[in-house]
């Protein structure tokens, strides 16, 4: 950043470099990927924006380009929400006519979600633009550092799944103890 430049707005992706440079460089890497997450995010929102497509609808177009006509509860769950989260943004994806929803005869209790014409249509627009920041996010990287970076990425994400379901099996681990902290006096 050059001296006459202002400076970055507070939780812009400015900030969050000048603070890894200058401030924590050597913080926790948790840190480092959610801040990256965080930047790849707003670089979306600000494409998505332009399209008037809010971020909380991206998750579910994605799934639903994949697998349209899932169960509400089943969309849910693959996107990590919970299902109030899900009404609402379907009941704003509904009105601008991105989702249609519907029930069967036999099930009247599960609600099916089914991408409209123009919903599906969206994915010709906002994929090309998620492929963009994907490529600025790398720029400059070699192929085969990404390559480690996926692997890398992938292991942690195992490593995690791993610590969830042991904990969840009832097995948890505690945490060594601390010593106890020395008075400053």
């Amino acid at each position: 950043m050059k001296r006459d430049d202002p400076a970055p707005s507070k939780g812009s992706t400015q900030a969050i470099l000048r603070h890894w440079r200058e401030a924590v460089p050597n913080d926790r890497l948790a840190h480092l990927v959610r801040d990256a997450a965080k930047g790849l995010t707003r670089a979306l929102h600000l494409r998505l924006t332009e399209h008037s497509v809010g971020f909380g609808h991206w998750a579910f177009l994605r799934i639903l380009w994949e697998k349209d006509g899932l169960a509400q509860r089943e969309l849910s769950e693959q996107a990590g929400v919970t299902e109030a989260t899900t009404f609402s943004a379907l009941k704003a994806m509904e009105k601008r006519r991105y989702i249609v929803r519907k029930r069967y005869a036999g099930d009247r209790k599960k609600v099916f979600i089914f991408l409209t014409p123009k919903g599906r249509a969206l994915k010709a627009k906002l994929v090309p633009l998620a492929l963009e920041i994907n490529e600025i996010a790398v720029r400059g990287v070699s192929t085969a550092d990404i390559a480690i970076a996926r692997k890398m990425l992938l292991r942690m994400i195992q490593n995690l799944a791993d610590d969830e379901a042991k904990n969840l099996s009832g097995n948890r681990h505690k945490p060594k103890a601390k010593p106890a902290r020395q008075s400053a006096y």
